[in-house]
């Protein structure tokens, strides 16, 4: 058990509810309601991978560290720019999804690579 990634799986839950709720109550925020649904989406990996993935070994380690930093990159960078009003940390979003995209592979990675 990694409570670390556990503790990312809750917070991205509760950050996710929020989010979509935000997005759905204030006109104009769909990005905030898109950084919620990703938050809702990589929560319950983030769960699995905090009770099971991490002892499955290194790269299972890795990826799950990638989706869970990807996520608040991604996430962060739209919610900053529907609560700001500003795009000055656009560039980042592109980056957190790719950085979510590695993870996940990594996770196909690693089960092919994992003990039999």
């Amino acid at each position: 058990m990694d409570r670390a990634l556990l503790l990312a799986a809750g917070l991205a839950g509760a950050l996710g509810v929020a989010l979509a709720a935000a997005g759905a109550h204030i006109a104009g925020a769909d990005r905030l309601a898109t950084a919620g649904q990703m938050a809702m989406a990589q929560a319950p990996a983030l769960l699995a991978l905090g009770l099971y993935g991490v002892a499955r070994g290194r790269i299972m380690t890795v990826s799950a560290a990638a989706i869970a930093l990807g996520l608040l990159v991604f996430a962060g960078a739209l919610a900053f720019h529907d609560l700001t009003g500003s795009a000055a940390l656009a560039f980042a979003a592109p980056w957190g999804g790719t950085a979510m995209i590695l993870g996940w592979l990594g996770i196909g990675i690693a089960a092919l690579a994992g003990k039999r």
